[in-house]
C-alpha cells in the first residue's frame, strides 16, 4: 500500500461500469467455486459470519440476485419493482436455504446468477441510466447494480469460509474500489499499514492479519 493510501483520505479511483461488471462475474466464479465440493454436512456448517451456516449464507447471495433483477426489470421497464416486497421476505428468502439440499442451493445459486447477467446484458444505453431504489432506500442508476452485486458475491465468497477463497484472490481493482467505499462509509481519515487484502477484510469486519487494528463491526 502506497504512503497516500497509508495517510489521510485521497479521491478515490474511478470505478467504471466495466469494471464492475467483470468484478461480478469473477465474484460469482470464485464463489461458485468455494461451493462446488462441499458435501451435506459442509453446507449445514458454519461459515465465517455469526448465527448463519453455509447454508443460509448461499441462499442469502442467490436471493440478492433475484432482487437485483427486479431492479433490472424496473429499468428496463420503467415499472417500479423492489427488490424485496418487505423485510420478512428477505428474510425469508435466507431462511429457505436451510430448506434446500446442497445441490438444490448450488443450482439456485447459478441459475440466479445467470439470469441476472442476461438482464444485464439486455439493458441498453438509456436504460442503465434510471433510476431505482435499493432495499436500503438509496436511489441510484442502474450503472450502480453491477457494483452492488460485485460486493456480494466477492465478499460473500470470503465469508464461505473454506479457504478456498480469500480476499488476497478477489481482483485488486475491487478491492480498492472496496476500500474507498468503506472507508468513506466508516469516515476514517488513516487506515493501518498492511497489504491492500488485509486492509479490505479488516474495514469490512472480517478476520485479517494486521497488528494492532482496532476491531470494526461487520459490513455487508
Amino acid at each position: 500500500m502506497t504512503a497516500p493510501e497509508r495517510g489521510r483520505r485521497t479521491t478515490a479511483p474511478a470505478r467504471t461500469l466495466a469494471d464492475a461488471r467483470a468484478w461480478a462475474r469473477t465474484g460469482t466464479e470464485l464463489l461458485l467455486d468455494a461451493v462446488a465440493g462441499l458435501s451435506e454436512d459442509a453446507f449445514a456448517a458454519p461459515g465465517a459470519l455469526p448465527d448463519w451456516t453455509r447454508k443460509h449464507l448461499v441462499a442469502h447471495v442467490a436471493a440478492n440476485a433475484d432482487a437485483l433483477g427486479n431492479l433490472v426489470h424496473w429499468a428496463a421497464t420503467g415499472e417500479e419493482t423492489p427488490m424485496y416486497a418487505s423485510a420478512e421476505e428477505r428474510a425469508a428468502g435466507i431462511a429457505k436455504g436451510a430448506t434446500l439440499t446442497a445441490d438444490e442451493l448450488r443450482s439456485w445459486l447459478t441459475d440466479s446468477a445467470q439470469k441476472l447477467a442476461a438482464g444485464l446484458d439486455g439493458l441498453t444505453d438509456e436504460q442503465w441510466q434510471r433510476q431505482v431504489v435499493t432495499a436500503q432506500g438509496r436511489t441510484v442508476p442502474a450503472t450502480e447494480l453491477p457494483w452492488m452485486r460485485a460486493r456480494e458475491v466477492c465478499v460473500h465468497a470470503v465469508d464461505v469460509g473454506t479457504g478456498v477463497v480469500t480476499f488476497a484472490d478477489l481482483p485488486k481493482g475491487f478491492l480498492t474500489a472496496l476500500v474507498a467505499e468503506i472507508r468513506a462509509k466508516r469516515g476514517l481519515d488513516e487506515l493501518p499499514e498492511g497489504p491492500l487484502p488485509e486492509v479490505a477484510a479488516w474495514l469490512a469486519g472480517r478476520p485479517h492479519t494486521l497488528a494492532d487494528a482496532p476491531r470494526l463491526g461487520p459490513w455487508l
